[in-house]
């Protein structure tokens, strides 16, 4: 980039909300000259998924961190709502501004949002840069020897290991220098993104505190505390997991600084798991990889023959026990609950919730997706679509579909004293406790038979 003398440079922050590894706000800073640093929520732009409200609320409640943060660096974040063709012209004119820097998005939608404002503002003769900070390695870098995109996860683990070391992290500015006048800003309160009628967020507000300086003693708890036990993860009531995820779909925490925190000095009771976390790290980017070339993910099947799955018309009493944990099956009803309460649920209990609503009770993984979607604080467009369709048998590497979770079975493995489901579902024991709504056995059974009439009616 060049010098900034000529003008300030517009930070245009999305998901990154952070200073620290910051690739946008370094070059800036590198740049010298003022710095405007602004979020624009863009939720009207055509192929944009509007968040749900567990993300509403954490993205409140992070931009108020990186608010105060900012404020202590000497600046100001600069909130507005609308279109990026739109608002972002109009900040550069406002703050006359003649360079713009942001983090790459992966998603189809906000690539070609980016790449026509990037050609726009370099018409008008102002810089615009996009650099890589929310991904170790970028899609279009990891491929099969042939040049497609990896289907499978392992080898596409193994080329992640034969790319060089990702780049460490860039240090947070010791301060952000603020122009002559700030543009106009909008009120965060205006933007209507808590829950107030009712106020369900209770729950959320207990268990997080979104934020960068958050997000960074959660690691380093995580590494000195959870991480040795790391191995221990599928049991939910011991909840050995990172809880960083979150702060990754954020950008409160970027991965970089993660990768190189758990391959730097590490207690000596912690390192033989360090391995085992960053593989689930670069799971997360073989679901980007895979948005990346399938762009309609939360909506198509990844396997074309699951097209044709004889999906039943979903009956609104059983949805709604699914969702709101009255189905009778106590590890289901322990993750639906722990969800609701608090925007995340373990991830072995993940996959057997998602198992009986698709195999037992034969409703599409799409309507599940949208209910994680809306609830999940962790909602991440690559993440959730991915690991849906991994449930259902229609992902990119996925399970089987005739692998179905046994709900009874996993609980008498992860949970045999029941010490999570008594946690969230302290009737269970009691005469309050509803019937199951489905015959597990009998409803596996029907599942199965699903699925080999769809294999036999595409030819498979």
């Amino acid at each position: 980039m060049s010098e900034g003398s000529s003008g300030p440079t517009l930070v245009w922050l999305r998901d990154d909300l952070r200073l620290a590894d910051n690739p946008a706000l370094h070059a800036a800073v590198e740049r010298g000259g003022p710095i405007v640093v602004a979020f624009l929520l863009d939720d009207e732009s055509p192929g944009f998924r509007p968040l749900g409200g567990a993300s509403h609320w954490w993205l409140h409640q992070s931009l108020s961190a990186l608010a105060a943060d900012l404020d202590d660096h000497g600046n100001r974040l600069i909130l507005r709502r609308g279109p990026a063709a739109t608002e972002i012209p109009r900040l550069v004119a406002d703050t006359g501004a003649t360079a713009v820097t942001w983090t790459r998005r992966y998603g189809k939608a906000a690539r070609e949002v980016d790449a026509a404002l990037k050609s726009a503002l370099t018409d008008d003769g102002v810089e615009a840069h996009s650099f890589q900070g929310s991904l170790l390695f970028e899609p279009w870098k990891i491929q099969t020897g042939s040049g497609t995109p990896f289907k499978v996860f392992t080898p596409f683990y193994r080329a992640c290991l034969e790319q060089p070391e990702p780049r460490h992290p860039y240090p947070k500015p010791h301060t952000v220098e603020a122009p002559d006048a700030f543009p106009a800003s909008d009120d965060l309160d205006d933007w209507a993104l808590l829950p107030t009628k009712p106020d369900w967020a209770g729950g959320l507000r207990d268990r997080w505190e979104p934020g960068e300086a958050s997000a960074h003693r959660t690691l380093e708890q995580f590494v000195h505390g959870d991480l040795a036990d790391y191995g221990d993860r599928d049991f939910p009531a011991h909840d050995t997991t990172s809880h960083l995820s979150p702060h990754l779909r954020f950008g409160e925490i970027s991965p970089f600084q993660v990768w190189h925190r758990l391959r730097g000095d590490l207690p000596e009771s912690a390192r033989k798991q360090a391995a085992s976390f960053l593989r689930e790290v670069v799971w997360r980017e073989f679901n980007h990889t895979v948005l990346f070339a399938n762009p309609d993910l939360a909506t198509a099947n990844y396997r074309p023959e699951f097209d044709g799955f004889p999906w039943a018309k979903p009956q609104a009493s059983e949805l709604e026990a699914w969702q709101q944990g009255r189905t009778g099956i106590p590890l289901v009803d322990a993750g639906m609950r722990e969800l609701w309460q608090t925007g995340v649920m373990h991830n072995r209990v993940r996959m057997v919730v998602a198992s009986f609503l698709i195999k037992n009770l034969l409703i599409d993984w799409r309507i599940g997706e949208r209910w994680f979607w809306d609830t999940l604080v962790d909602a991440d467009e690559a993440n959730n679509p991915g690991n849906w369709q991994w449930v259902a048998g229609s992902g990119a590497d996925a399970a089987p579909y005739f692998r179905v979770f046994n709900p009874v079975l996993q609980a008498d493995k992860f949970d045999k004293q029941r010490e999570y489901i008594r946690q969230w579902v302290p009737e269970i024991d009691t005469d309050d406790y509803p019937e199951p709504i489905v015959d597990l056995k009998e409803s596996r059974r029907h599942a199965l038979d699903a699925y080999a009439d769809m294999r036999s009616k595409a030819g498979l």
